[in-house]
């Protein structure tokens, strides 16, 4: 317990357990309301119905603002880091906060429109949390890489490497076999046509969402190294 204490690593353990339970409890719940199927729905379809759409919703925006507030801490971490070593060129931080800022705001999209109520908004959400989250973890790797042997060990960058390698070659089968489903009920039949095409795009959708979660998993060690304090300064002008 005492390791969960050591400089801002409690905020990646927070984010990886309460997305993982995000996505866990609201398929629970629809699995136990008979809302979808036990095989592989949409991550989306396990919050579409109420009540479990409210919980979705809900443990999802708590996920952006975790998401957020980790993004910006990694991303102070690294200017710190390039301040003392020029190992990580700035613009490529930036580059990687405004990245992991857009996907958290996804998230936000994913979380206020419901699938089945404002379908078009809700895919825009899912894409931009998809696009965005890749490209993020695809340039930390690169920045972990750079910035090695400071921050993380060869280890971590491998495997973070790995990680974004699966985030996006699991991407294209998620949307590209989405194109080939016709049906959008929650409830699929083995006998349709489309269903394999449902299938394959909704475990691809899941192995990158918890591609994701296994990504800020990573970056517990490097939370422990460091902290951020905020500076107050009064300014009497009179």
């Amino acid at each position: 317990m005492l390791g969960f204490k050591q400089g801002l690593c409690v905020l990646p353990v927070f984010l990886v357990i309460w997305a993982s339970c995000t996505f866990i409890v609201s398929y629970l719940i629809a699995l136990f309301r008979h809302d979808v199927d036990i095989i592989f729905p949409y991550i989306s379809d396990t919050g579409a119905e109420p009540p479990e759409s409210c919980i979705f919703g809900f443990m999802t925006f708590i996920s952006a603002y975790a998401g957020t507030a980790t993004i910006y801490a990694r991303y102070k971490f690294v200017e710190k880091l390039s301040e003392e070593t020029r190992v990580v060129n700035p613009y490529l931080n930036k580059s990687a906060l405004v990245l992991g800022i857009l996907s958290c705001l996804g998230m936000c999209i994913v979380a206020t429109f419901q699938e089945t109520i404002l379908t078009v908004m809700h895919d825009i959400g899912a894409l931009l949390f998809f696009i965005s989250g890749i490209l993020y973890i695809i340039l930390q790797s690169v920045i972990s890489y750079r910035a090695f042997p400071y921050g993380s060990s060869l280890n971590v960058c491998r495997a973070r490497l790995g990680i974004a390698t699966l985030a996006a070659l699991t991407f294209f089968p998620t949307v590209i076999c989405a194109f080939f489903v016709k049906q959008s009920t929650l409830h699929r039949d083995k006998d349709d046509q489309d269903y394999p095409f449902h299938v394959a795009s909704a475990v691809c959708e899941w192995i990158v969402a918890f591609s994701f979660v296994c990504f800020f998993l990573t970056y517990i060690n490097d939370f422990k190294l460091f902290t951020l304090r905020v500076k107050t300064e009064y300014e009497d002008h009179h």
